[in-house]
């Protein structure tokens, strides 16, 4: 499949951002269909299953946006590089940044192996919630090193704007979960009956098959001479510092925010059982349309720092206008559309009428955070694609800060019904588009060498 690289020299035209960011965002849904696969079997195996595989899920999330933030950072500098067209050194940066993530990634996995028992018991009020959370904890974090490569590769191919290949990958992707969901979950054509461990062991799986999908396509027809990943450079420990002082900041930042994420459904999981079950369908369907927005903020992101590398800032502007425009004509007709029919949306991954009834008032208000959330994350993510991640930490902290007092004063303190707790969600996308919108604006973007 051929893969088109559009030069930063010029303005981004509303098609030429498509182009970029529609393999990003078909890759985006598609992958949101492995979470969304695993929610809709075990939506018919339990009520515990289905709230402990949330817990789950987002721990491994919480802990793999470390590795997600490095990445991040690492395409930052692609991008860079790739607007000054100084190809050799994309492929420099991608093996520094391979080392260290292998190094990352191992000591996560043996971290996450030693404490995230005594973790869950402290935190997870459900003996019942906690053991089967676990069990989905250990077979997905046992994937976590397949994960990280995919994600680089992403990372490069999003950066060099070559964004086709993710479809592809993709596809693989989900064909692959779906099958081991069918197989391990529910134990069809002679394999072992897993449960909630089926789902983890299939997505780590699918994981698998996604990285060998890169290194295979990279080598045949990913251009690795012109991108220099045929050969292993030298170390050079002041690129690996320079790497370190723009990624450490989306690390922390990322590691912030899923971790924060993850502590509201622990403050839901005080609700009840139910309350979590509804929760995690929430997740699924706001993943959803969350995976979609990002691609678009990836590719703000990107394109900010192609443009800034070739030196293009008067471009920067206009293009992050456009990009906020592509994604509001995408995302806020379908939660219009989803707004209309809650019911028959929820249904997908459930078959609990209770459930779907308690889910329809927070599913409104969640579709209603999006008119804060689409220009809230992509000029947040331009943020981050200025090189200045220090910037968007402060941002991030500024706005975390004010969404867990809510949390914390509302869920826990209060014990608010579940549609309250979702507008914290709104509370959150205002707070952040508020300091970005300012930084984009008024803020010494263009200055920042990396």
């Amino acid at each position: 499949m051929a893969t088109t690289q559009i030069s930063p020299s010029r303005r981004f035209s509303h098609r030429e951002i498509l182009t970029i960011a529609f393999p990003i965002l078909l890759s985006s849904l598609v992958e949101q269909i492995v979470g969304m696969t695993d929610t809709a079997f075990l939506g018919r195996v339990g009520e515990i299953e289905l709230g402990a595989s949330a817990l789950g899920g987002i721990f491994f999330i919480s802990v793999f946006m470390l590795i997600w933030g490095f990445c991040s950072g690492a395409q930052i500098l692609m991008g860079r590089r790739n607007g000054e067209q100084n190809f050799a050194d994309i492929g420099t940066v991608f093996y520094h940044s391979l080392g260290f993530l292998l190094l990352l990634s191992t000591l996560i996995l043996i971290a996450t192996l030693v404490f995230a028992p005594t973790v869950l018991r402290l935190i997870i009020s459900s003996p019942e919630v906690c053991e089967a959370a676990w069990d989905y904890l250990y077979w997905r974090i046992l994937g976590i090193h397949f994960t990280m490569v995919a994600s680089l590769f992403r990372a490069f191919y999003v950066a060099t704007t070559r964004t086709g290949v993710l479809q592809l990958n993709s596809v693989v992707m989900v064909a692959c979960n779906v099958l081991f969901d069918y197989l391990l979950i529910f134990g069809h054509w002679g394999f072992p009956e897993l449960g909630i461990a089926g789902a983890a062991i299939a997505s780590s799986l699918s994981s698998a098959f996604s990285m060998l999908f890169f290194i295979v396509y990279t080598l045949w027809r990913g251009d690795a001479a012109h991108y220099a990943l045929n050969r292993l450079p030298r170390f050079r420990p002041r690129l690996l510092g320079k790497m370190l002082n723009v990624s450490v900041w989306m690390m922390v930042q990322s590691f912030l925010s899923l971790s924060t994420w993850f502590m509201f459904f622990i403050a839901i999981e005080h609700l009840g059982s139910r309350e979590l079950a509804v929760t995690n369908v929430m997740r699924s369907i706001s993943g959803f349309t969350y995976m979609s927005l990002m691609a678009f903020a990836s590719t703000a992101s990107t394109l900010t720092s192609n443009l800034i590398g070739a030196g293009n800032f008067s471009a920067v502007r206009p293009m992050i206008g456009r990009v906020v425009r592509l994604a509001a004509y995408l995302l806020i007709p379908t939660w219009v559309i989803i707004c209309l029919f809650p019911a028959a949306v929820l249904s997908i991954f459930t078959n609990d009428a209770t459930l779907i009834a308690a889910g329809i008032v927070p599913l409104w208000v969640l579709g209603s955070s999006y008119l804060f959330q689409v220009p809230a994350q992509i000029l947040f993510m331009s943020v981050s694609g200025t090189g200045n991640t220090r910037t968007a930490l402060w941002v991030e902290i500024f706005s975390l800060i004010i969404y867990c007092t809510f949390v914390w004063g509302m869920v826990l303190q209060l014990r608010c019904n579940l549609a309250v707790a979702w507008t914290s969600e709104i509370i959150y996308a205002f707070f952040i588009l508020l300091p970005s919108y300012a930084y984009m604006r008024w803020g010494k973007w263009h200055r920042k060498q990396i």
